[in-house]
């Protein structure tokens, strides 16, 4: 199986990196300010890595006052984020609302053409951060290593289930690539939210899943799950007992952006107020650390290197659904 190798940071891409965080009170200078609450738009469900993501930000933004008007996390998970995708694009004020996205912002208006969404006409604001994907079991199934996932995955055929969120979402993506590397036939059960997800796994209501860190870390902490592999280049340093799929031979990596968008005809004074808030929040201690303890990587990117960086991974995940047969080339 051909796989799609991708690099962490593309070469070429300038990123708006802040080393240092200055405490910000009274009112901005900027000559746009929002006059009501903000709505923060998470296009997953609750308790996934999406909207642990999305209210950490609220709490920032609110401790350090960094905007006059609140910030309010809202879920529309549905239909593997077309709810919130639709729900954006048709937003009657577009100054007052903003969306976390994960890698459905490129595969679900591809998969949905009706919705007549096009990702690239939302307002760049900031990508915070990449995020990194484990493959896990539950520590009962008794499986340490790869090699014996394969083996049992292998003899369950499609009653071995694999839990993931939304249907052609990353961790469909995920799963499609080890059942083709490995020849497996796991059979793929999606839900609505990362931590649905991981409570399955840890529930034993599933056989394994791909979950980022941020939604299995409680489960592995507590002794409930094991991380088996990584999908990213180098080895995690919160998971160093678990390999990349790198090391075991196969030249696959994958990683899912953790970025805030603008709802599209956003102006450009608000999306300049936004862009302002956001560089703030990623230079944080709260935000840095949270980066740490979550293993999220890359750097912040904003304006026209965003927008470039969604061109080439919008790309990216056409390839792939067409080569999973998501969607015709």
């Amino acid at each position: 199986m051909k796989t799609f190798f991708r690099k962490l940071l593309g070469v070429g891409i300038a990123a708006g990196l802040v080393t240092g965080f200055t405490a910000v009170t009274g009112k901005t200078a900027l000559a746009w300010e929002p006059v009501k609450p903000i709505q923060f738009v998470v296009m997953a469900g609750k308790g996934g890595g999406a909207d642990k993501l999305a209210r950490l930000i609220q709490s920032i933004i609110e401790k350090h006052k960094l905007s006059p008007k609140p910030v309010t996390p809202i879920n529309k998970p549905g239909g593997s984020g077309a709810e919130a995708l639709v729900y954006m694009k048709n937003h009657k004020d577009a100054d007052h609302a903003i969306m976390v996205t994960l890698n459905s912002f490129y595969t679900t208006p591809m998969r949905q053409p009706r919705l007549g969404v096009d990702p690239l006409t939302f307002a760049p604001i900031a990508r915070m951060a990449e995020d990194t994907f484990l493959l896990w079991v539950n520590k009962d199934s008794g499986i340490k290593n790869v090699d014996e996932f394969v083996a049992a995955a292998k003899a369950a055929g499609n009653k071995w289930i694999m839990a993931g969120t939304g249907k052609a979402s990353e961790d469909n993506l995920l799963t499609d690539f080890l059942n083709a590397a490995y020849g497996l036939n796991m059979k793929y059960v999606p839900y609505k939210g990362g931590g649905k997800v991981a409570k399955q796994l840890a529930g034993n209501h599933a056989n394994s899943t791909v979950n980022n860190p941020s939604e299995q870390l409680g489960f592995f902490e507590a002794g409930k799950t094991v991380a088996l592999a990584a999908f990213t280049d180098e080895r995690l340093p919160l998971f160093k007992d678990a390999p990349t799929f790198k090391e075991l031979g196969k030249d696959f990596v994958y990683y899912m952006q953790r970025s805030v968008v603008g709802a599209p005809g956003m102006s450009a004074d608000a999306q300049a107020f936004y862009q302002g808030v956001f560089k703030k929040v990623y230079a944080t201690p709260e935000w840095q650390t949270y980066m740490k303890k979550k293993s999220l990587q890359g750097e912040l990117l904003q304006g026209d290197a965003l927008m470039t960086y969604w061109k080439r991974e919008n790309e990216v995940h056409r390839k792939m659904l067409i080569k999973m047969g998501a969607i015709k080339g």
